[in-house]
């Protein structure tokens, strides 16, 4: 079973990536941040089944008719890393890379205004933006170095056509 952490800041592709990963290679894909934390507020059945696998203390479903795992939004921080990371030693098994796709920050702006013209997501506005990308900068952007030092570190141009980024990362995931 092949883990993978996609990793970036916001508005880089991490969701858009995510579900080409899982439509070719059959992954699981766990996803955290507001879309999770609201479903489960919600009562809906995205949400029960992730307060489920929460309430058990489990990241992973326990299926094994997947190839793989695609970790989209997690971890966000060192401390988490370090958890995720012994969460799956006790079960045998490792984070495998980590995808970083690497997207210039005026580029994100755009694409997450734009976003929030056509999605409505009260979050994607430049206030909030700015403020997301400095926790960014500030809290996630260090776990870069964590999965160098761990050798699991994996850096792709994320600009670009879609379907040449998507390329670039199978390229990474068949050479695990």
């Amino acid at each position: 079973m092949k883990n993978i952490v996609i990793f970036g800041a916001p508005g880089s592709g991490k969701g858009t990536q995510s579900e080409k990963i899982v439509e070719k290679y059959h992954f699981a894909h766990i996803s955290t941040g507001d879309v999770l934390r609201a479903e489960i507020a919600k009562g809906s059945e995205l949400g029960k089944t992730a307060s489920d696998y929460i309430e058990k203390g489990q990241l992973i479903p326990d299926s094994k008719d997947a190839p793989g795992c695609i970790f989209d939004g997690f971890p966000r921080t060192i401390p988490q890393a370090d958890s995720l990371s012994q969460l799956l030693e006790d079960r045998n098994e490792k984070i495998d890379a980590m995808i970083e796709l690497d997207v210039p920050e005026e580029e994100l702006m755009a694409r997450l205004i734009a976003r929030g013209k056509t999605s409505g997501r009260s979050d994607d506005n430049e206030e909030t933006i700015k403020k997301r990308l400095e926790v960014y900068h500030n809290q996630t952007s260090p776990l870069m170095e964590w999965f160098e030092k761990a050798g699991k570190r994996h850096t792709v141009v994320g600009t670009g056509e879609l379907d040449r980024i998507f390329a670039d990362i199978c390229q990474v995931i068949d050479n695990l």
